[in-house]
């Protein structure tokens, strides 16, 4: 199974979108600012950001952005 599907507890592509349409409703402010802020308070790792960076350009490539 794919890490993203498993990620978002979904087996379909719908699932993911609707899980992302959520996301990104509830997002607010600067997503660079909010990464810093994560990174600064130990929330995540250096490797756990570069980690979701990969998965994020995986997806790009697939959705052909």
């Amino acid at each position: 199974m794919n890490d993203l599907y498993r990620q978002f507890g979904n087996n379909n592509m719908n699932g993911f979108m609707q899980n992302f349409q959520r996301f990104k409703q509830a997002f607010s402010g600067n997503p660079q600012q909010q990464i810093q802020s994560l990174m600064n308070s130990g929330k995540i790792t250096q490797a756990q950001y570069d980690a979701a960076v990969q998965k994020a350009n995986m997806l790009k490539s697939m959705l052909g952005m």
